[in-house]
């Protein structure tokens, strides 16, 4: 005869429904979120203090006390245990991704989420994140399901919830007071660390874009240098062709012409390009820099309302008689190019370069065009590169580019050594370098234009450097492996004829710091549009440039 135990352990298992009240859950749900999701916090918060266990002990007092006002002023009766399983599950995943990349989730980097496109989400899909969600996600989730939340008259029910609104707030002060002076030194030395306090970052960046609103992405843009006149050009001249490629994720300090150890960019130093050594990114990301670095504001002055509000310079070149193209081979322009001609590169355009999710950047030689049509205006064509975006370096560059061995060959970046995750990227560096070179190749050969080339990359990257991976810090505390990027130029004779452009001048003055900012005066320039909008301090050409007809 079978054991009566486990058909009763069966049935207990399937009738347990405890009733709790929300109270109750929203301060488990803050227990569970101190101890369960906020990894990442601890461990910065331990070595910020040098293991001071009294301000762990005083910081997990205070974390419990701040969500569970959070959770008590969002949890009622009707939602709670929906609201809290999507908030678990989504304290999950971030747990998992600043842990597994040493990630800071500000409203920049949920901005950056919130734009990724199919094919970046599914190279951070891994066995690793499957796991985590698993256990500390779905699981948990399940469990808040099975509770039954009890029922209360209004005016009871009201005076229960202040009175824990209360008792949270007790513990916040507590917390303050157990260890006051190390806690308030902790927070204004190391004061990224709030960016780890999970679900509370995340929610405070949802609700921060929430209030920004999307609307200004429908909105009509607002004009920008609309006093802006191009210089009379001389008779018969042939058309300027200006390629200017974005690159993306790649960071100066891997850069061979920057004096990097490995030569990442043999192909470049041989055709004989411009190399500026010293240069600062406009953000961190991909969504904060490319609109900055289009933009008059920039860095410097820097208003993300503003600069998304506001045209770039391409459309300033549009409006002078300038033809503009954007071809991408990444995840769009960011607003960039709203209104003027884009082309978004199809993942399975050809075969030989695509594989059906991504392309590799040689298929953006395409955008070159072989000559120009019979009274072709100036030209500028925009080139975003898919370049160095991580984790999957190693999917990149073809295998014949797999140079620096062994290389990283896992998205999740923790399963590989630091010597292995810097082999894959300096193989897609080295890549990027025969793509530039290429693209130089195909325009030196036009014998309808006179063309040139700027190159800059969007950010940088970290690679393992004090635990932090991939990129998206917040701009004041992120290392200079993502905020230093490369710079080249490139220009043929007749370009720079046209231009009266001293090349050996600029070349000398290459070395002098500069950043993202100077990119809209600069372009401007080389097509001799004017502009009060136009700081010419910034232009990094103007100062080698003589005098004469356009």
């Amino acid at each position: 005869m079978g054991s009566p135990v486990w058909p009763r352990m069966r049935d207990a298992v399937a009738n347990w429904r405890p009733v709790i009240t929300v109270e109750t859950l929203a301060l488990l749900g803050s227990l569970y979120f101190g101890l369960t999701a906020n990894g990442a916090f601890w461990k910065a918060a331990w070595v910020a203090s040098g293991g001071q266990v009294p301000l762990m002990g005083a910081l997990l007092v205070l974390l419990v006390g701040l969500h569970g006002l959070l959770l008590g002023l969002l949890l009622a009766r009707a939602w709670a245990r929906q609201l809290l399983g999507v908030l678990v599950m989504g304290s999950a995943l971030a747990a998992h991704y600043m842990s597994a990349y040493g990630v800071y989730l500000d409203g920049d980097m949920l901005r950056n989420i919130a734009h990724t496109d199919w094919a970046e989400s599914r190279e951070l899909m891994t066995p690793a994140l499957v796991m985590h969600l698993l256990i500390y996600g779905v699981l948990p989730a399940a469990l808040v399901q099975r509770t039954r939340l009890a029922a209360r008259p209004f005016l009871r029910a009201a005076a229960v919830r202040g009175l824990f609104l209360v008792a949270m707030w007790s513990l916040v002060m507590a917390g303050a007071a157990l260890s006051f002076k190390d806690l308030s030194s902790l927070l204004r030395n190391h004061r990224e660390v709030r960016y780890l306090v999970t679900p509370g970052n995340y929610l405070y960046g949802i609700a921060r874009m929430a209030l920004s609103g999307d609307d200004r992405a429908q909105a009509p843009l607002l004009p920008v240098a609309e006093d802006a006149r191009r210089a009379p050009s001389a008779a018969a001249r042939r058309p300027r062709l200006l390629v200017l490629v974005v690159g993306e994720t790649v960071r100066a300090e891997n850069w061979g012409m920057d004096g990097y150890r490995r030569n990442t960019t043999p192909e470049l130093a041989a055709a004989g390009v411009i190399n500026f050594p010293h240069v600062s990114a406009c953000g961190t990301s991909t969504e904060v820099s490319l609109p900055c670095m289009f933009s008059p504001f920039g860095r410097a002055d820097y208003d993300e309302s503003r600069i998304r509000a506001h045209e770039s310079f391409l459309h300033v070149l549009q409006r002078v008689g300038v033809d503009v193209a954007w071809h991408d081979n990444q995840s769009g322009c960011k607003g960039v190019c709203r209104g003027l001609a884009l082309d978004m590169i199809a993942p399975s355009s050809d075969p030989a370069l695509c594989n059906g999710l991504r392309c590799y950047d040689e298929i953006l030689q395409r955008a070159v065009p072989a000559a120009a049509a019979p009274g072709a205006r100036d030209r500028v064509i925009v080139l975003h590169m898919l370049g160095n975006h991580g984790p999957s370096y190693f999917q990149r560059y073809p295998p014949a580019f797999e140079r620096f061995r062994p290389a990283c060959h896992d998205a999740e970046l923790g399963h590989c050594s630091q010597d292995e995750i810097v082999n894959a990227y300096d193989n897609a560096v080295l890549y990027t370098d025969h793509v530039l070179a290429g693209l130089i190749a195909r325009l030196a050969a036009l014998e309808h234009y006179d063309p040139a080339l700027v190159y800059v990359s969007d950010h940088g990257e970290s690679l393992g450097e004090r635990g932090m991976y991939l990129h998206g810090m917040p701009y004041s505390i992120a290392p200079r492996q993502q905020t230093g990027v490369p710079m080249v130029m490139w220009f043929s004779s007749g370009f720079a004829a046209q231009t009266h452009l001293d090349v050996g001048c600029l070349r000398s003055r290459a070395a002098q710091p500069t950043s993202h900012d100077s990119l809209f005066p600069t372009v401007l320039g080389l097509f001799d549009v004017d502009t009060t909008a136009r700081r010419h301090e910034r232009d990094l050409v103007e100062p080698c440039r003589a005098r004469g007809p356009a």
